[in-house]
């Protein structure tokens, strides 16, 4: 699967009384899936994952899944810290009809997981299994653990292991793996404009081979009129710090899952359009448009800043889950002020 381009991970709705608001996360789905994003990441982190029972997890993919645009990437955030349940939710999310499962890295038990061969078994226990390529996803920030850039690149050459999300925001540490993972090539069906195609795509109708001089040439045309063909994708690295987007695509990151793109997919996406197109300086034009909002409601303020700053641009945010709290209405002043020329 391609997964280049923007992919926000999306909040997951609450009532006021702390219940799973399902009618709001349909009319995100619906409007993101009308913005150029690339897909959507439902349970990551910023979908308060970890504060969900596992059946509301189920609920959550579910309904994300059945209103979700068909062009759109669908990753599910099934990592939990038992390698069996993490197989577990990935067996429901592909038979939901999920393109990958996002997979966090365990952390609870320290002074093992910080041992290497812990995260390599745990990681080709599910790869192994899984119906679904997984996304590795490294977020230190919450969970206390940096996968190091050895342990990635020894699982880069596990061939359901297709890339990963690295929140760890070191463009040191982004190169490295870069480099340590160039030598892995792997064919990806896409459109004939070199997007990403899904197995939802596909379902619309069955693909006849128009021949071309060679195999890797070759156009498949749907019934629905969709066009086929395939492409070379190495190991795919995806961000996750919004305020330096631009620097990172630099470094070697092919897009990235991006907080911040929950309330301003576009601008986000303006980001990555202009560095796809070689306008290195409209790219970072774009970046510095963004980066000072990035930084301090994605980064800083976390999931109660980016759920008020969803309010602000026509995506339903609402309450947080205890233990988080919703913002102060100081601190709502200046998300407004920072979100008052970025609009989606």
């Amino acid at each position: 699967m391609l997964l280049h381009g923007i992919f926000p991970p999306l909040t997951t709705p609450f009532y006021a009384g702390g219940e799973v608001y399902y009618k709001k996360l349909e009319h995100n789905v619906e409007r993101y899936s009308r913005t150029p994003i690339a897909g959507m990441v439902i349970l990551g982190s910023t979908g308060e994952a970890i504060l969900l029972s596992e059946q509301e997890r189920r609920d959550v993919l579910k309904c994300a899944r059945e209103v979700a645009a068909p062009d759109k990437v669908l990753l599910a955030g099934t990592g939990v810290e038992s390698a069996s349940e993490t197989l577990r939710l990935t067996e429901y999310a592909a038979e939901l009809g999920y393109d990958v499962a996002m997979v966090r890295t365990p952390h609870y038990y320290k002074s093992q997981i910080e041992l290497p061969e812990n995260m390599l078994a745990f990681y080709r226990f599910v790869a192994d299994r899984s119906p679904l390529p997984i996304l590795l996803y490294n977020f230190p920030q919450a969970t206390g653990y940096d996968i190091p850039a050895e342990v990635v690149i020894a699982l880069a050459e596990h061939p359901n292991v297709i890339g990963l999300k690295e929140s760890n925001a070191s463009v040191e540490k982004l190169q490295q793996m870069v480099a340590g993972t160039k030598h892995v090539k792997r064919t990806v069906k896409v459109t004939e404009t070199l997007q990403a195609l899904t197995p939802r795509m596909l379902k619309l109708g069955t693909a006849q081979t128009i021949a071309g001089g060679q195999a890797s040439s070759s156009i498949a045309v749907l019934e629905s009129g969709i066009k086929v063909r395939e492409k070379q994708a190495g190991f795919q690295i995806l961000v996750g710090a919004a305020n330096k987007f631009y620097e990172l695509l630099q470094a070697g990151a092919v897009g990235g899952i991006l907080s911040f793109a929950d309330p301003a997919p576009t601008a986000m996406f303006e980001i990555y359009a202009a560095w796809k197109d070689g306008d290195m300086k409209l790219a970072q034009q774009k970046q510095q448009r963004v980066a000072l909002a990035a930084d301090r409601v994605g980064g800083d303020l976390s999931i109660p800043g980016v759920k008020y700053a969803c309010d602000l641009n026509g995506y339903y945010g609402g309450p947080v889950r205890l233990p988080l709290l919703s913002l102060t209405a100081e601190v709502k002043a200046e998300v407004e002020g920072l979100m008052g020329d970025i609009r989606n």
